[in-house]
């Protein structure tokens, strides 16, 4: 490289008050991943301030693009969903205004009812200024293909924001079919072994055949985890375009409505596939802090971001320089862009977490 690489990973997650109280109200678990307790990953998922940005510069990382950690809001009741991401907004909003030089933010949205979603992502992006927003998937049974949904990707269309989707656990039908009767691990390979992945892959393959990116063709997507799965098994499944009735190739879609980043799995090998199928210039960059920083079970290389391998990962690359500085800020810069002439200065006043 000739220049230092300026780095924006863009699936950084947090848990914030607002929403840890909600998931104590609805009594969801009180998990390590979601923020609870004293271990490492709860206590840097509570930090936005010493702590993450010493881990960010560890790491090699310029700017963070701020998400709640999965499901968001959408594991909540629908009368508490729209309060508590409107909450859980201002809070990243004012994380932001307090570092806006390292931080950025995705928006946590309502699922759970379709005209507050696409009014809290059109907030979000002219009030608080956010270049998109993170959803998980499924919202209680509803999958990300459901028609309810159009509203929301409607407004994500007009607003020409991206929507960064990230996995959560399966149906409890499917887990107990698929990861149960082999002890504990079984809950791992349900969720963020392979489980999670699975799950949402599927779900893109159902956006995609059952016409959410005819409907919205300018709609744009961002995966994580490499392409949760299907993208390595693309040449088989692009196969059933024609029995799906599909307007284009399968492929086509993910080079015009998709771009990928790897959710901090530094593999060469994921990242040379990645490149060979959507191209560079559909390429993001992501390190799922916390959750691949200082962990080496056994010395496994893999899932771990921390010393510098965020950036050396990149660095070291088989690309030319202008293709890694297009995965790591370029890529990111143009496709939030499009929408940054229609925002406003975040309002004044808005709570500190």
């Amino acid at each position: 490289m000739t220049d230092r690489l300026r780095i924006t990973a863009l699936e950084e997650h947090v848990a914030l008050p607002a929403i840890m109280e909600a998931w104590s109200r609805a009594g969801v678990p009180e998990l390590p991943n979601l923020g609870f307790g004293d271990s490492p990953v709860a206590r840097r998922l509570r930090d936005t301030a010493e702590t993450r940005l010493a881990h960010m510069d560890d790491q090699g990382v310029d700017v963070a693009v701020l998400s709640i950690s999965s499901p968001g809001v959408q594991n909540l009741p629908d009368p508490d969903a729209v309060a508590v991401a409107r909450d859980t907004n201002d809070q990243l909003a004012a994380v932001v205004a307090g570092n806006p030089d390292r931080f950025q933010a995705l928006a946590a949205i309502p699922t759970q009812s379709p005209s507050a979603a696409a009014a809290e992502l059109e907030r979000a992006v002219t009030e608080l200024c956010f270049p998109g927003a993170m959803l998980y998937g499924r919202t209680g049974s509803k999958l990300a293909d459901d028609p309810g949904y159009d509203e929301l990707y409607a407004a994500a269309e007009r607003l020409q924001v991206p929507l960064h989707f990230h996995p959560q656990m399966p149906v409890q039908a499917v887990m107990d079919a698929y990861y149960s009767g082999i002890g504990p691990i079984g809950t791992a390979l349900a969720g963020p072994a392979i489980g999670w992945y699975y799950d949402l892959g599927v779900q893109y393959l159902r956006m995609i055949f059952s016409g959410v990116f005819d409907r919205y063709p300018d709609l744009q997507v961002i995966a994580g985890h490499w392409g949760e799965v299907v993208l390595f098994y693309l040449d088989h499944t692009g196969f059933f375009a024609d029995a799906g009735g599909l307007a284009r190739p399968l492929a086509d879609y993910f080079k015009q409505n998709f771009w990928v980043a790897g959710s901090g799995t530094v593999s060469p090998r994921y990242l040379r596939w990645t490149a060979e199928v959507v191209g560079t210039e559909r390429m993001l960059y992501s390190t799922d802090y916390p959750f691949t920083y200082g962990f080496r079970p056994g010395g496994f290389p893999f899932v771990d971001t921390s010393a510098g391998v965020a950036r050396s990962f990149l660095e070291d690359a088989p690309f030319t320089d202008d293709q890694k500085a297009g995965i790591a800020h370029r890529n990111w810069e143009h496709l939030t862009s499009r929408a940054a002439n229609r925002t406003r200065r975040p309002r004044q006043g808005v709570s500190r977490a």
